[in-house]
């Protein structure tokens, strides 16, 4: 390992998951009355296993939040409130990243968040972390914030060191004009204790406004095996899947044996009212103490796609969520979601009041 940290895998031991709810003052504004749905069940479904923060625009907004939630079968006892004004709800490119140490105390990362190169107004967003911090949100964990921009939905780790992600969504001028290839991989090394970086130069699916993020395409679900998207020949994303594949085929693990390769069935060609395609993939599902959230998209594939991750995960639930709603402003479920491991103190509690900072 680089150091005394290290980034935790997604399956170890959590102590719950953070998510930002939309409100009248996002993009998801016109569609409320169809996500909130959705983002009940994706809360409620966590709750069965582990605390939830869920992160509320103010005072009014929680205090309705959390009678949806209730009425919803939430498990009061597991939520969890902070409050923060935000420009959306994608918890996984602004919420914090959280290392370990040798002792397993945890660190709290704060990488700048800028809208994906600027492409969306992001300076709320980019505050979220920092506001819940002031409140207490995560105990006595310490915060560290960098002036790297990097999004939660751009790694992907086996938590022994290693690095799976795009060039496009981390190496990118857009994000960090002043940074180069090797100043970046030695500030994820010294912060995050990545030593291998298993760099992919290709895969990209229609729809996908994060510049290649790797939760939609790869996903490792051991230290030996990882997922990926595909696509079936003639669609427009065969090509750039297809070359993934034959890239990750490349690539050896920690053992000096190439990772086993797991294809995910196609998840179906989904439009919006004016004919642009939706970024629907199985690979952004969320890992949790006892479930796996699938996003699902209400096709036969989606019964596919459970058995195949209830294969890799057999001491898990597979539980699927229709996330058609939430592919519409180009994200889905893992997007939605940010994990934290076992030793960060989730805190704040819907029954008392949380000051916004």
């Amino acid at each position: 390992m680089s150091g005394a940290v290290r980034l935790p895998a997604e399956w170890e031991p959590q102590a719950g998951v953070m998510l930002t709810w939309p409100h009248e003052q996002t993009d998801w504004a016109e569609r409320l009355g169809q996500v909130e749905p959705v983002f009940a069940h994706i809360a409620t479904a966590i709750t069965r296993d582990e605390p939830l923060l869920c992160v509320c625009r103010d005072e009014p907004h929680r205090k309705r939040i959390e009678r949806l939630l209730e009425a919803a079968g939430a498990n009061p006892d597991r939520l969890r409130f902070g409050l923060s004004p935000s420009n959306d709800s994608w918890a996984r490119d602004h919420g914090p990243l959280t290392t370990l140490d040798d002792d397993d105390r945890p660190l709290l990362h704060d990488f700048r968040f800028d809208g994906w190169g600027g492409k969306f107004p992001a300076a709320l967003d980019d505050a979220v972390t920092r506001r819940l911090y002031r409140q207490g949100c995560f105990g006595d964990t310490p915060l560290r914030t960098h002036p790297l921009v990097l999004e939660g939905g751009a790694i992907e780790t086996d938590g022994l060191g290693t690095l799976l992600a795009t060039r496009s969504s981390i190496l990118d001028p857009a994000r960090n004009p002043t940074w180069d290839e090797t100043r970046i991989t030695a500030l994820l090394g010294d912060t995050l204790g990545l030593e291998r970086f298993l760099w992919l130069d290709h895969g990209e699916i229609t729809g996908d406004d994060t510049d290649a993020h790797i939760d939609v395409l790869a996903r490792f679900v051991d230290a030996h095996t990882i997922v990926h998207a595909t696509a079936p020949p003639g669609d427009p994303d065969h090509p750039a899947l297809t070359a993934m594949a034959r890239q990750l085929a490349t690539f050896d693990g920690r053992s000096g044996r190439p990772y086993q390769l797991v294809p995910l069935p196609f998840p179906g060609v989904h439009l919006d009212e004016d004919g642009r395609r939706l970024p629907a993939s199985y690979a952004n599902f969320l890992i949790t103490n006892r479930s796996l959230l699938l996003p699902t998209y209400g096709l036969e594939a989606d019964g596919e796609a459970v058995r195949a991750l209830q294969r890799c995960f057999p001491g898990r639930k597979v539980i699927p969520v229709d996330c058609r709603p939430i592919i519409r402003q180009n994200g889905s479920l893992h997007c939605l979601t940010m994990q934290f491991p076992q030793a960060v103190p989730l805190c704040g509690n819907g029954n008392q009041e949380i000051a916004a900072s």
